[in-house]
């Protein structure tokens, strides 16, 4: 059967879902992240948060680590300091265990690497009876303040809104497969907040016009910092220096370029030369008609 466009989206959409046993797998390693660095002599831990693209539903199939926000104690001058004190930790839990810092996480790869972890240390500097607001180390160095459950909230009150409920999580999902399968070196937690901020201000999705809007608009922003949407934490960069930034720009014009191309297709009928730049826009992993 042929298929058209909204139905290759929504068969894309099936197939970037993650799975349940992708999840199963690695959640089981949390016991033994969490018994490791309660057990670190350098910082005490006050709890544990599970943050990140499996916690708000925008995860990508076979692209999915598992984000643990650890709320720790003892905050030192330095934000390499406090992920060196995680790295050294989980190394010494894990010696067989290939554990790094890749900022603003120190990544733990299980399994050799299909079973991730990032662990993000985190110093809380809210009130007790406030919404909670982090110290986390920045992209790139120094310390930069983080909401995850406020960010949280902002995605999900988005995404529940009428006559586009769904949207703003799909869209998440689409330009992060836009960004993996095209390895964009373009943060996750960027990408999805932007697709919140985009939507909080449409009436419908369509599935194509919408993620075409979204790409041009990012384009045309020049990927720029963006604002706390819930006004408690710092702005947030799309990259982590000024060269992936660049390379980042560099592709996101040729996502922008394809998809109105694709979009521009479609609407004339030309379903072959639709699909054929839908697909160049998502790595040659966009359904055949």
């Amino acid at each position: 059967m042929t298929l058209s466009v909204s139905q290759a989206f929504d068969t894309l959409l099936q197939r970037l879902t993650p799975l349940q046993s992708d999840r199963d797998a690695k959640a089981k390693h949390r016991a033994s992240v969490e018994t490791s660095l309660k057990g670190a002599a350098s910082f005490g831990v006050q709890l544990f948060r599970e943050t990140g693209s499996f916690t708000h539903g925008t995860g990508v199939r076979g692209h999915c680590d598992v984000d643990l926000l650890a709320s720790m104690t003892g905050k030192p001058a330095s934000s390499d300091t406090a992920l060196g004190w995680v790295k050294d930790t989980l190394s010494a839990s894990f010696p067989y265990t290939v554990v790094v810092i890749r900022r603003p996480t120190v990544v733990v790869k299980f399994a050799g690497g299909n079973e991730t972890w990032e662990i993000l240390p985190g110093f809380r500097t809210s009130p007790r009876d406030e919404t909670p607001a982090y110290d986390i180390p920045g992209a790139a160095s120094g310390w930069m303040s983080s909401a995850p459950t406020a960010h949280l909230d902002f995605v999900n009150e988005v995404n529940g809104q009428n006559g586009i409920a769904g949207s703003a999580k799909k869209l998440a999902r689409l330009a992060k497969a836009w960004k993996y399968y095209n390895n964009v070196p373009v943060s996750s937690f960027y990408l999805e907040m932007r697709a919140a901020q985009y939507m909080e201000v449409q009436t419908s999705f369509i599935a194509a016009s919408r993620l075409c809007g979204y790409l041009e608009w990012l384009d045309k922003n020049a990927l720029a910092d963006m604002n706390d949407p819930k006004k408690i934490a710092s702005r947030f960069s799309a990259c982590s220096s000024t060269a992936t930034r660049t390379t980042a720009l560099s592709n996101l014009n040729t996502a922008a370029t394809r998809a109105r191309k694709a979009l521009d297709a479609q609407q004339a009928g030309n379903m072959p030369n639709a699909f054929y730049y839908w697909n160049l826009l998502f790595g040659g992993k966009f359904p055949s008609r």
